[in-house]
């Protein structure tokens, strides 16, 4: 068995990660990077040059960005459906890199107190964020999962984003966000890694 690290903290996007890996059924270890130096150090650049997290080693194969993350091991195990068949994946593709940029952009530009100017709107990727809200409500309406009728790897990341956004009030609290959101996290995998990150939060801030 190819063995599997997980580089995380769990106030960060690792819990993106964590759902994932836990969804993919691999055995796996989990290495806890604080914030600031340690995080920073080259013994971890060495994984990421960004200093962030989260990353994972699978293997020799080093995987960033938490939406290469859930594709990556949506593709390690077939066997888990994660990810539809190659020949059905348009909305797969459509709606992971829909979240990794559009949505990514304009609700992390909205939580920093940036606009985009209405004459400005063709010069930028994602428009206005409201074209981005009514687009994500789309998204998850349209069919019961991001990609059709099944849960996919797609539906992690999605899901992680809209959890974060409806928690922190950056993403609009739609009924058909809320409503996506219980059915994407009805998942023991889900249940378990919260557990996890929520038991190595309270480590670190023990430690403190």
């Amino acid at each position: 068995m190819t063995e599997l690290t997980l580089y995380t903290n769990p106030m960060s996007r690792g819990r993106i990660a964590r759902w994932m890996v836990e969804e993919s059924g691999l055995p796996y270890s989990t290495e806890i990077l604080r914030f600031g130096p340690p995080m920073k150090s080259g013994e971890y650049r060495a994984v990421n040059p960004m200093g962030k997290v989260p990353a994972i080693r699978h293997g020799k194969t080093i995987v960033t960005e938490c939406a290469a993350i859930c594709s990556y091991l949506a593709d390690a195990v077939p066997e888990r459906q994660l990810a539809p068949a190659s020949h059905a994946r348009g909305s797969y593709y459509r709606w992971l890199f829909f979240a990794a940029g559009p949505l990514e952009a304009a609700v992390s530009n909205r939580s920093l107190g940036f606009a985009v100017p209405d004459d400005k709107r063709r010069t930028i990727g994602y428009g206005c964020f409201e074209d981005v809200m009514d687009t994500l409500e789309i998204a998850v309406s349209t069919n019961p999962f991001i990609a059709g009728r099944s849960f996919s790897a797609a539906d992690v990341y999605v899901g992680s984003h809209i959890g974060w956004g409806l928690s922190f009030g950056s993403i609009e609290k739609r009924p058909a966000f809320v409503d996506y959101l219980a059915r994407v996290t009805d998942r023991p995998a889900y249940r378990r890694a919260t557990q996890l990150d929520d038991a190595a939060m309270a480590d670190l801030h023990a430690q403190e």
